[in-house]
């Protein structure tokens, strides 16, 4: 006679945080690499926290809360309200999909508002000037040239490898979005910067692996997945939070505001929206239409058309 089992297996009995974070990143809503690296760096920060061995059962919401507090509360609304989604999406998982004993992001943990920032297009001039700086590393200034030339997400272009790149015709396939496959194009300025950031100092060219690096070799406990581990140096890719961080540091703009301020360059330079859209990769023009407006420049430029006729004689 068999017996019945025990109602803790049924609530997931023992399963650890690390367990649990692992059975959610294999299903399929995290089958994108761009939203399952996303996902995976908020988790696994936050159960790196808590304590990765620890059973889900065990931690509560409170702690939810404070981890979360502990990691992203001073960060912008926008980077805390994307990383309390990805672990409340995976606590969700837990509770409704695998029916487990799991905690939920308190109230109090609340979703931030984001103001709409009518400054976020950065002028032209501003973007040259910096990605002229002497004192901005090789890698960042190649990073951010490539941004603003292909109007590309920063997820995208983080997640190219070098075999990726069509160097001949300033080219490279992203994994968009909604998972299609599209192509990104730069120009002159990255074309320049990209035989540079993959010579090695042996004098020979990366061929393989992850385009942008790290500076360091991972430690072991934090060993990332082997195709984001470069075959020539050991060092793994570069991660959106450390990338997102140096240009705030350096320049104090978010990731975003390149492919912003492309879109509206692009805009003021009087190019078709359907070009833009074509460019920018959107395909709904409402859409489009947010990051075209005309940026302080242009609407200064054609105000000279509202001021009193000048005298010839």
């Amino acid at each position: 006679m068999s017996t019945a089992p025990k109602v803790s297996a049924l609530r997931g009995g023992n399963v650890s945080l690390a367990e649990a974070a692992d059975a959610f990143l294999a299903t399929p809503r995290t089958a994108n690499p761009n939203t399952h690296r996303a996902y995976a760096s908020a988790i696994d920060r936050a159960i790196a926290l808590l304590g990765r061995d620890r059973p889900l059962a065990d931690v509560t919401d409170a702690e939810i809360g404070a981890a979360l507090a502990s990691l992203w509360g001073r960060c912008a609304p926008a980077t805390w309200n994307r990383n309390r989604a990805a672990v409340t999406s995976w606590l969700l998982w837990c509770q409704t999909k695998k029916r487990w004993t799991a905690p939920s992001v308190p109230a109090e943990a609340e979703r931030r508002k984001e103001t709409v920032d009518e400054t976020r297009a950065v002028a032209k001039t501003t973007i040259h000037r910096l990605l002229s700086r002497r004192d901005i590393p090789l890698r960042e200034k190649t990073l951010w040239r490539m941004l603003y030339e292909t109007a590309a997400r920063a997820a995208e272009i983080l997640a190219l490898n070098v075999e990726d790149l069509d160097l001949e015709h300033r080219r490279a396939p992203v994994r968009s979005k909604g998972g299609a496959t599209e192509w990104v194009y730069w120009d002159s300025g990255t074309a320049h910067l990209l035989p540079r950031l993959l010579r090695l100092p042996d004098g020979s060219t990366r061929t393989h692996g992850p385009l942008f690096l790290s500076m360091r070799r991972p430690v072991p406990a934090r060993r990332p997945a082997a195709a984001d581990i470069c075959p020539h140096t050991g060092r793994a890719r570069l991660g959106y939070d450390r990338a997102r961080v140096l240009l705030e540091k350096y320049a104090g703009l978010d990731l975003h505001q390149l492919r912003h301020s492309a879109a509206t360059h692009l805009g003021e330079a009087e190019v078709p929206l359907q070009l833009i859209m074509g460019k920018t990769r959107h395909k709904n023009p409402r859409t489009a239409m947010r990051y075209v407006k005309p940026g302080p420049e242009a609407i200064a430029k054609v105000t000279e058309v509202l001021a009193p006729r000048r005298r010839t004689h």
